[in-house]
């Protein structure tokens, strides 16, 4: 059992709160947001505390971290705060729903957000700060990198390679063996059957590329 404190304070936090408090053996003691954003004093009658203020009144040795941030700019919100949170000092812990099917040889790195009725095969590898919203299969021996998000009924096959920051769309699918670049957004109920280019929003049976992620989310280059 670990105290644990929750990087962020809105939807995804909120369900970060729900799953961990009553389908895991940790204790949620508190949210953490920074100075900048903060709005709200208290969560589920918890405190919200300053990020900045964060290892000061938990300090890392005695509380573990969670950060609960959606795919807000192609993931690069998630990501950053899991490289500050990481910077603290902190241990950042995973979630993995009880009603999920995770094989044994799964591999589930930090900060990881796995919700119920996914279905993780054999030998699959999950890098840190993933998250795979509900009801998705990730076929045996596929590898999801850093920062991904998969939405909900996500089929993913065999042996497929999913680059970091990637966003997969709800009943979006992929064939056997295929590699999504870095830093694609694939659409809802988009097929793709060949290797992507990175940076690409993929729409359509079959998948065509039509424009450029970084220009969807409002990326500059430095945020690659």
């Amino acid at each position: 059992m670990a105290q644990v404190v929750i990087v962020g304070d809105g939807e995804t936090a909120e369900l970060a709160y729900e799953y961990f408090t009553h389908d895991s053996p940790h204790e949620v003691v508190a949210f953490s947001v920074e100075r900048a954003y903060a709005q709200k004093d208290k969560l589920f009658d918890l405190p919200v505390v300053h990020f900045e203020d964060m290892e000061r009144l938990y300090p890392p040795a005695d509380y573990k971290a969670f950060v609960a941030i959606s795919y807000t700019k192609l993931n690069r919100v998630r990501a950053r705060l899991y490289q500050a949170t990481k910077r603290k000092g902190y241990e950042c812990i995973s979630y993995v729903s009880s009603r999920a099917f995770v094989w044994h040889n799964v591999r589930v790195g930090e900060n990881c957000f796995i919700f119920e009725n996914n279905v993780v095969q054999y030998a699959v590898r999950l890098g840190n700060n993933v998250v795979l919203w509900s009801g998705n299969h990730i076929g045996h021996q596929t590898v999801i990198h850093d920062n991904v998000f998969i939405s909900s009924h996500v089929v993913v096959s065999g042996y497929c390679e999913v680059g970091a920051n990637c966003f997969l769309g709800v009943n979006s699918s992929v064939a056997d063996k295929i590699k999504i670049a870095p830093d694609c957004l694939i659409g809802m109920g988009a097929v793709i059957h060949k290797d992507t280019e990175a940076r690409k929003v993929y729409v359509g049976n079959p998948g065509k590329a039509i424009k450029d992620s970084f220009a969807v989310f409002g990326l500059a280059e430095e945020q690659t």
